[in-house]
């Protein structure tokens, strides 16, 4: 299998830090994470979480300032996210009846992640 271009590697290694970290803060504010780095047919949710009868995607985004990467989702992003929200019932059929919430969290060099609960609706 070939490698990855060096650039590519440490994109690679920058995002799962990333998401880590995006992590770490969720479990302090009393998230339980479900998965990472989900694969769904509609692509890939980087964070699922849950906090009592709330399903939580989370897009983590990672650029050199908060600001930065909040501005950063897409709608092409939110529209492939609430694509993997409809197929979670079939991962896991017990997240049926759960309310969903789809949450942005911005990572900057030196900062506190930025949690944004509710970053966008679901079309």
């Amino acid at each position: 299998m070939p490698r990855a271009p060096a650039g590519k590697r440490a994109a690679e290694i920058r995002g799962r830090r990333a998401e880590t970290l995006a992590a770490v803060m969720l479990r302090l504010k009393g998230y339980r994470i479900l998965a990472r780095r989900l694969r769904t047919p509609s692509g890939e949710i980087d964070l699922l979480a849950r906090r009592g009868n709330l399903i939580v995607i989370v897009e983590v985004k990672a650029r050199a300032t908060l600001d930065e990467a909040q501005e950063s989702l897409t709608p092409r992003q939110q529209q492939r996210l609430a694509a993997a929200a409809a197929w979670l019932p079939n991962w896991r059929p017990k997240l049926a009846g759960l309310d969903i919430r789809f949450d942005l969290v911005a990572i900057a060099p030196r900062r506190w992640p930025r949690h944004i609960p509710n970053a966008w609706m679901a079309a």
